[in-house]
């Protein structure tokens, strides 16, 4: 499957958890994560998406290093299932 429709099928469903998603894009940083999901109760987390098996960039390992060093939730999906998951496990105790 494609990063593209792994992307959409994961934010489609965080929709539905009431989980507000925005493409994440930085002009003066490279390699960040693909998107932003707020939470309802405003706590954020990133997802960079990849297609099945692929890893990130030695950049892209860096930047999210840099954001988990300053206490934010970075993910790495390469799955819907996955994704799914990292979305209810994102959002339990919330409903």
């Amino acid at each position: 499957m494609l990063e593209k429709q792994i992307e959409a099928r994961v934010c489609d469903y965080a929709k539905t958890k009431n989980v507000l998603v925005y493409k994440f894009t930085s002009p003066a940083r490279a390699a960040v994560p693909d998107r932003l999901f707020v939470r309802p109760d405003g706590v954020i987390f990133f997802i960079e998406f990849k297609r099945g098996g692929q890893k990130p960039t030695d950049a892209q390992e860096r930047e999210h290093d840099r954001l988990r060093g300053h206490r934010v939730n970075v993910f790495v999906v390469d799955n819907v299932d996955a994704g799914k998951l990292v979305i209810d496990v994102m959002t339990m105790g919330l409903e």
